[in-house]
């Protein structure tokens, strides 16, 4: 199995801001890599370089076995990019704009239009694709897109926050399109802040904060670093939150969280789950406590990267944000 893509001590600088401070990839062919990270970690900096889209201050990229400085038209002969927005004329109806991108490739008419409606019929855009596109709903648009993505067929696909503001229905129809096309052998790098789209979609995974991979592994093994299983509860009453957590605090290893939007007080138990779980609802019980809800599961994505960066993956600094919007 052959390397589609590799990336190493890749490092982009604006200004005073350092997008990436020495980036390692490599994406087997045939896989999926998930590069995890929230808002300005510097994911849509990797991706435009990838793309040659930019180019790097220091490091090396190849894509398909080309080198994205020294061929960059190689590469985007070799790639498909679905960027966070879906880039749609939508004065076009569906099936006009995949033509136009078969032709823009240098394809025949007959061949541009055969694969366009190919491609609305394997994106489930059939009835629509005779209907101008800014008529789409958001999952429609962003399918379309993804479809643009595929019209050369290409052996690399990369995707950048594919279902970042789809709602909870069109975000599992692009998961399933994405799932297909991993399964005819596309190799995939997708970024992504939702940690559940990494769990689902990913081979392997690259957690990356400021810039740097800070971790890398499989979903369960990224998992299993944070070890044991949680207890989370949520409290009727949100005054009632301290006492929930000084309850838990009792059987916890680490530290617990508390969430007051949610009303809710998780923490890690390396052993014994059930059992202390048992002496958390006890002592709640006993402190007259009202409970909505309670549970005991395993670690999440969402707790790896608590544990690997002290916060949450959606969350969004000042810095990071900077570096993403100058990047654009």
């Amino acid at each position: 199995m052959s390397d589609m893509i590799r990336a190493t001590g890749l490092v982009k600088r604006y200004k005073n801001t350092t997008a990436l401070a020495g980036l390692d990839l490599i994406v087997p062919e045939g896989t999926v890599l998930g590069l995890l990270g929230p808002n300005g970690a510097g994911k849509t900096t990797a991706v435009r370089i990838l793309a040659t889209l930019l180019q790097p201050d220091e490091g090396t990229a190849e894509v398909a076995g080309v080198d994205v400085l020294a061929d960059p038209m190689g590469v985007r002969a070799r790639i498909g990019l679905s960027g966070q927005y879906a880039a749609v004329d939508e004065h076009l109806t569906g099936f006009e704009n995949l033509e136009m991108v078969g032709r823009l490739y240098g394809m025949s008419r007959q061949t541009a239009s055969a694969r366009a409606r190919a491609l609305l019929e394997r994106f489930d855009l059939v009835e629509a694709g005779d209907r101008p596109s800014k008529t789409y709903s958001g999952g429609m648009r962003r399918r379309l897109d993804l479809a643009g993505a595929l019209v050369a067929e290409p052996p690399v696909l990369i995707l950048d926050e594919p279902t970042t503001g789809l709602d909870p229905r069109s975000r599992q129809q692009m998961w399933a399109v994405i799932r297909d096309l991993v399964s005819d052998g596309t190799t995939l790098l997708l970024t992504t802040q939702y940690l559940e789209e990494a769990d689902l979609l990913a081979d392997d995974i690259v957690v990356i904060d400021h810039g740097r991979a800070i971790a890398q592994g499989t979903a369960d093994e990224l998992k299993s670093r944070t070890g044991g299983e949680r207890i989370e509860v949520v409290v009727a009453d949100v005054a009632r939150l301290d006492d929930a957590v000084r309850a838990l605090a009792v059987v916890a290893h680490g530290e617990v969280q508390a969430d007051p939007a949610r009303r809710s007080v998780t923490a890690a138990v390396e052993d014994d789950g059930a059992y202390r779980l048992m002496r958390v609802l006890q002592a709640l019980s006993d402190d007259g406590v009202e409970l909505l809800d309670v549970g005991l599961r395993r670690p999440t994505l969402d707790d790896v990267f608590l544990t690997l960066t002290g916060r949450v993956a959606e969350g969004d600094d000042a810095a990071g944000s900077t570096t993403e919007e100058v990047s654009a």
